[in-house]
């Protein structure tokens, strides 16, 4: 498995890219299977179900105010926020089948996550806690009572990518700037559900984190080899930058059809139009 620890400061949207890029290379057979591990910047992550809603554009002008760069992710779902004591997850796996293991590529992130908190001392669990930001099946929290992790997938043809965050401090921030969001959305947030693992064991990092996650996977048999993003994928995510734009243009999946790209990238394509999550599609989110 490659292993990215790259970042790209002040670029939140290109930092987005960059995880699609890789997606898109893993799926076509041009890299391995893939995983980044990085600090992002703070960040507002939407969803297009979230574009959609009537509070859209209050909703990306508060998390400005709040000093969140917005952009709309990969994943379905709704808001999330990245911070900058956060750490950011992404994941991308070739399988030509991908949209039948949804569920089990969630349950083999989650379970890396889950033993990598444990290694830390916290008592990880998966499951939903009413009231969180993004509900998920999938979510982690902390003893039933706080939301760290929220995880979300993409399929596209010929594999998947299952990213997120795990907030590590900064969680009155967190829970400020998500309570503007989900009101600006009207959408349910129950601001005690969020938190970060440094509000259960202080001096965690997400040094440490990584570091801890990292011996989970070498522990199951994981080879892992360091890489770094180079100018092709730069290049690469640099297309992609306006499907994540906060105010995409109606015109800016042109980028991605078939006129525009290479034979194998056109078998590549037709399955990245966003979907409701639901048993066989192409998103999920929690």
């Amino acid at each position: 498995m490659n292993l990215y620890r790259d970042r790209f400061p002040g670029r939140a949207v290109f930092d987005t890219a960059i995880s699609h890029a890789m997606l898109r290379s893993v799926a076509m057979g041009s890299s391995d299977e893939s995983l980044r591990l990085y600090q992002p910047d703070n960040a507002l992550l939407f969803s297009s179900l979230d574009a959609r809603r009537p509070g859209y554009a209050r909703a990306v002008e508060r998390a400005r105010e709040a000093g969140f760069e917005p952009l709309v992710r990969l994943a379905g779902g709704h808001a999330a926020a990245f911070l900058e004591s956060s750490l950011a997850f992404a994941w991308a796996s070739a399988d030509p089948d991908a949209h039948l293991h949804i569920r089990a590529r969630f349950e083999r992130l989650t379970g890396w996550l889950v033993s990598a908190l444990e290694r830390l001392g916290l008592d990880a669990r998966v499951g939903e806690i009413p009231g969180e930001y993004c509900p998920g099946e999938f979510s982690v929290n902390i003893a039933g009572r706080v939301k760290v992790v929220g995880v979300g997938q993409r399929v596209i043809r010929g594999g998947a990518h299952v990213g997120g965050v795990l907030t590590v401090a900064q969680s009155e921030s967190l829970r400020d700037v998500l309570e503007a969001i989900y009101a600006a959305l009207d959408l349910d947030f129950r601001r005690e559900t969020a938190g970060g693992i440094a509000d259960f064991e202080a001096g965690l990092t997400p040094s440490l984190v990584i570091e801890a996650l990292v011996d989970v996977l070498r522990s199951e048999g994981c080879v892992l080899n360091e890489r770094r993003f180079d100018v092709s994928f730069e290049r690469s995510a640099q297309t992609l930058v306006a499907l994540h734009s906060p105010e995409r243009r109606p015109d800016a999946g042109a980028v991605l059809r078939p006129s525009s790209q290479t034979s194998g990238a056109k078998a590549l394509i037709q399955d990245v139009s966003p979907n409701r999550a639901r048993p066989g599609s192409g998103e999920a989110d929690s």
